[in-house]
């Protein structure tokens, strides 16, 4: 079985990680790709084809930042038309149903099948089952190699948007709590508040003290990533819900998160250092 995965980083390499420890060949572009992305993808077993390598799998995942989705989608389909090929292609990034519908539009009919897929969960790691891989668009059950090889798929009964729709749900309760607890203890540091709130948070609300003394440091170096994973919430909530604003701040939050960590990371050492003072 080949399978591509289009993305080489810390989610897209341990996934095809997973994969080839079951026994599949996973192949994949790295044209243009950091050292570090290229290294991570030899040490997953990937094999390095080309785009055009790449549509010669039986089915292609996509697992790339939100914003190279419709992208990755605009590149794969021209590659499969040159060639005359179909395949299966399933997305698997963090976007909105509007854009998943985007995604399946540019890769159209006639490059073979869309599915819809999202990813809950951290990377795949050793004696784990690993990430559960939601799939949507799914009525033939072509996404069963995938479980055959070692990963968690969940089928939704539901049509292209459906997974898309969890993904945008989970992460806007989950990546929107990290983000409220970043916001409000860095405003706690600047008011001095922040060994009081510390204390109130260990008595009162144990479980989110702990989730925000895990969760916050793991966020810094994907804070980038996230601020397009907020704009998809926020565009999939709708212009007439007042709770979009909410993710277009929480957007506004991750960018500043990115800009300190590649400024030095003065704010996450403050966050860093209230919760060792702890």
């Amino acid at each position: 079985m080949d399978i591509g995965v289009i993305g080489a980083g810390a989610m897209g390499s341990a996934i095809a990680g997973r994969l080839v420890e079951s026994g599949a060949r996973v192949l994949t572009d790295l044209e243009g790709r950091s050292v570090a992305t290229v290294e991570r993808a030899k040490a997953a077993g990937m094999n390095a084809v080309g785009l055009d390598g790449i549509i010669e799998a039986d089915i292609i995942l996509s697992i790339v930042p939100p914003a190279e989705a419709v992208g990755v989608a605009e590149a794969l389909s021209a590659a499969l038309r040159r060639r005359g090929r179909t395949t299966i292609f399933m997305d698997c990034n963090a976007i909105s149903p509007k854009t998943m519908a985007q995604v399946a539009s540019v890769f159209g009919s006639d490059c073979g099948e869309v599915l819809d897929g999202s990813i809950i969960g951290g990377p795949p790691q050793p004696g784990q089952k690993g990430p559960k891989l939601y799939v949507s668009g799914d009525a033939a059950n072509k996404s069963g190699v995938l479980a055959d090889h070692g990963l968690q798929v969940r089928r939704i009964d539901g049509p292209i948007g459906a997974a898309s729709a969890l993904k945008m749900c989970y992460a806007g309760i989950n990546k929107g709590v990290t983000g409220l607890g970043t916001a409000m203890l860095l405003a706690a540091i600047r008011s001095g508040a922040d060994q009081a709130l510390k204390r109130e948070l260990q008595e009162s609300l144990p479980d989110l003290d702990r989730k925000f003394v895990h969760g916050i440091p793991d966020m810094y170096p994907k804070a980038y990533r996230w601020v397009a994973e907020m704009e998809e919430i926020a565009e999939f909530l709708g212009e007439d819900d007042p709770a979009a604003l909410i993710f277009k701040g929480m957007a506004g939050l991750y960018r500043k998160m990115a800009e300190d960590r590649a400024a030095g990371g003065m704010l996450a050492g403050e966050l860093d250092q209230l919760n060792s003072d702890a």
